[in-house]
């Protein structure tokens, strides 16, 4: 068994192919636990004898477990290293899937997709964390580029494949290839994945050194700002996701494999968004990127409510819907760009924070739909109202910059060293080279 390695730290380290393929299939896992079932939600309503609020609640609760599963996890996995965490929660995962094929009732169904969200989240941030362990600068960049697109293809291919799922058999068969995929990755990486967080490089200082990386993240207050906008995009995306089963499968008349092409089709332009995202690294900011992603998606998601107001049909809404989808895929590589760069020191906390407030406020706004009767009207309302707030946000983040900047530019003219300015705890600005990187 293969139990440890010598890190890659260095810029120029070979890139491994097997590697890379490993870790994007651990960072799907969250996709996938997300989206598999989607297209099944009319069939869970009935023969749990449930209501379709009650079967969105499902997904809620996963992605809560995910929320909390991050923050946990992550930390965990600075302490004690990648693989003992990592491995212990594919253990509690692929139990949580075996329990859900027989679960009797909607109540069960949702304390285990919350076991199974919380231990689905150690795939997506101990493989982030094992990329930063192994890589940096323009090797590390190529790595995250190659992971985020295999990874972008599995909300793509996760209700298409449900969807051919239905074919087969109940909905539980979905849960059943869960708990198979979830038995390939612990194989996986019991015999081929090595250790990456060498011992001298671990957290200590306990619980209390986390609590502190974690306190000093929330009173910052541009990683704040940038913490909460990136959750509040992503309840957009989590409201599409969590609605639109019901919306145009009840609503429009689509069956199971027609909604999973519709689906595919959002999900293929939030793809596309996140690979230009990154051919324009390196010629445009992150920070602008950013900033023309969220005006953007904010014309478009409250066309999209007016068009739903109106009485707009199927395609109209659509074409709507896909734009949203696709600016989502360039604010979600920008927000943590920018604020790992400015939290280099504190990466892993940095991500695993990041990550729980995205799916915190996505668990708790996209069951909103369902109290106003799942209809486009209220999907389209949600989705403009978050995507206003974060729109918000980003203009209270760029006045932070400003601010940042200004206070920069006179330490600067002073003659104090900007190192000197860090070390103090002063303000500083990410530089674009960092960003990039």
């Amino acid at each position: 068994m293969t139990t440890s390695a010598p890190a890659l730290s260095h810029g120029r380290a070979r890139i491994s192919a097997g590697f890379v393929l490993l870790v994007s299939s651990l960072t799907a896992i969250g996709p996938l636990t997300i989206d598999l079932y989607l297209a099944a939600f009319p069939q869970i309503t009935s023969e749990l004898a449930t209501t379709p609020a009650r079967v969105q609640l499902t997904l809620t609760a996963t992605l809560a477990g995910l929320a909390l599963g991050q923050l946990l996890i992550g930390s965990v996995s600075d302490a004690y290293g990648r693989r003992p965490p990592l491995i212990a929660a594919l253990a509690v995962y692929v139990v949580a899937s075996v329990a859900i094929i027989a679960t009797p009732s909607i109540e069960a169904l949702t304390v285990l997709r919350f076991v199974q969200g919380f231990s689905g989240a150690a795939g997506m941030v101990v493989s982030m964390a094992m990329v930063r362990d192994r890589y940096e600068g323009v090797a590390m960049g190529k790595v995250m580029a190659r992971l985020m697109l295999i990874v972008g293809v599995a909300p793509i291919l996760a209700p298409i494949l449900g969807a051919q799922m239905l074919l087969l058999g109940s909905w539980r068969v979905m849960f059943a290839f869960l708990a198979g995929f979830g038995v390939l990755l612990l194989v996986l990486v019991l015999f081929v994945l090595p250790e990456s967080l060498p011992v001298e490089k671990r957290r200590v200082g306990g619980s209390r050194a986390a609590l502190a990386s974690y306190a000093g993240l929330l009173t910052d207050r541009a990683f704040l700002g940038l913490g909460l906008l990136s959750g509040f995009y992503i309840a957009a995306l989590f409201t599409y996701v969590s609605s639109s089963t019901f919306v145009l499968q009840d609503g429009f008349g689509l069956n199971a494999q027609q909604f999973a092409l519709v689906f595919g089709a959002g999900s293929l332009s939030l793809t596309i968004g996140s690979q230009v995202n990154g051919a324009l690294l390196g010629r445009v900011t992150p920070e602008r990127i950013l900033a023309g992603a969220v005006a953007t998606g904010l014309v478009f998601s409250v066309a999209l409510l007016v068009v739903t107001l109106m009485g707009g049909g199927l395609w109209p809404i659509i074409a709507l819907l896909v734009p949203i989808l696709g600016t989502a895929g360039f604010v979600f590589p920008s927000v943590p760009a920018i604020a790992l760069a400015a939290n280099a020191h504190r990466a892993g906390s940095a991500a695993a924070l990041l990550g729980s407030l995205q799916f915190g406020i996505g668990a708790a706004i996209a069951p909103v739909t369902g109290l106003f009767g799942q209809t486009a009207v209220a999907m389209a309302a949600v989705m403009a109202g978050v995507i206003t707030v974060a729109a918000v946000l980003l203009v209270g983040v760029r006045r932070v910059w400003s601010r940042q900047a200004d206070d920069a530019g006179r330490v600067q003219q002073s003659g104090v060293p900007a190192d000197l300015l860090a070390l103090a705890g002063g303000p500083r600005r990410p530089e674009h080279a960092d960003a990039v990187r």
